[in-house]
């Protein structure tokens, strides 16, 4: 399922007025390729989709340098300027995104956590990645479970959160 369109606008100014144009960046669980779409021509953008489907029908080889058909816990990378996790760690065990998030940590200068609170969601148009394991996500979880970030910009149901500067 694609993100929520809350936030998109004010995350995109302040991705680029931190980084300059031409960085490079990682979206971690494409989807539909929004982020693409909204930072693409700013970025130098690689992607990482683990649902194949979703590759072919949102055309993602078309919005991304490279796309990468895999669980980004298996993903091993040197560096990103960038790397974006939209919509992503809800649908992991706590332990598996602190692996994910830890290892990203010091391969970034920056990242994006974009997560709802709160959200149950089952497996959908048979991607059984869709599952909303960590349904119980708010703010004061989320700092429990992810050391190192603060959060940038929060509404009642969805928040946005970086490394702390």
């Amino acid at each position: 399922m694609a993100s929520l369109n809350a936030g998109k606008a004010e995350i995109v100014n302040w991705a680029r007025k931190v980084f300059p144009e031409g960085a490079t960046c990682l979206d971690v669980g494409a989807c539909d390729g929004k982020w693409s779409d909204l930072l693409g021509d700013y970025f130098q953008m690689d992607a990482v989709e683990i649902f194949e489907p979703n590759i072919k029908e949102h055309g993602l080889e078309q919005k991304y340098k490279t796309v990468y058909n895999l669980d980004i816990i298996d993903y091993k990378y040197y560096w990103y300027d960038l790397i974006i996790f939209g919509d992503v760690i809800e649908h992991m065990t706590v332990q598996n995104a602190q692996k994910v998030l830890e290892y990203a940590y010091p391969r970034c200068k920056d990242m994006i956590i974009a997560i709802p609170y709160l959200w149950s969601q089952p497996e959908i148009y048979g991607n059984k990645w869709e599952l909303h394991i960590q349904n119980d996500l708010t703010d004061k979880i989320f700092m429990e479970r992810y050391k190192g970030f603060e959060n940038i910009l929060k509404y009642n149901d969805y928040a946005y959160y970086h490394k702390k500067p």
